[in-house]
């Protein structure tokens, strides 16, 4: 005759079981993580290092925000700083900026648009990636719509290596300065 479990008995096991598979994902998930880390570190380069190179097609600025007023979040102008540098220091003949646009209300690339073009860079260099909504689309847009192989990514660090490591799937040779100041 089978025995039935009693309520306690039964809320335990569930409980248990819950937490190994919380367990199994979270170290799944570390793995993962140091996977991605581990293929793409030596393609994070310092600002040094890539003023040294002058092969890249482009420096691709991700996006990541502007507020209400569509000035640049503090994260975003560090990103466009650097990326202007670089460009400065000719590491690259054009600028892509990818960020969101898909709203009216809310433009990503056109104030990083105007910050470049307001620290002299000329219009003609600048191209726009209006639908960047994510570091995928970012990574596939440039190798597919503005026919990239070569790039130079200008994100903060932790952002650095999943970029890097999205845009090598999908056949980019990239590199990355990270811009953490």
């Amino acid at each position: 005759m089978k025995k039935k479990l009693s309520k306690t008995k039964w809320l335990k096991r569930s409980l248990l079981i819950f937490l190994c598979i919380a367990l199994v994902c979270g170290a799944l998930g570390l793995c993962v993580n140091w996977y991605v880390k581990g293929s793409t570190k030596d393609q994070i380069i310092t600002f040094e290092t890539a003023t040294t190179h002058t092969d890249f097609d482009c420096i691709l600025v991700l996006g990541c925000g502007v507020k209400e007023d569509g000035s640049p979040t503090l994260m975003l102008k560090e990103r466009m700083d650097c990326g202007i540098q670089l460009y400065q220091n000719k590491v690259a003949p054009k600028l892509l900026l990818s960020g969101d646009n898909g709203q009216v209300e809310y433009n990503e690339v056109e104030t990083m648009r105007r910050l470049a073009t307001e620290q002299g860079i000329p219009a003609p260099d600048v191209f726009l990636d209006h639908a960047g909504f994510s570091t995928y689309e970012s990574m596939y847009r440039a190798k597919e719509i503005f026919q990239a192989k070569k790039v130079l990514i200008v994100t903060q660090e932790y952002h650095l290596y999943r970029a890097i490591y999205i845009a090598e799937k999908l056949g980019l040779t990239a590199y990355g300065v990270a811009c953490d100041t």
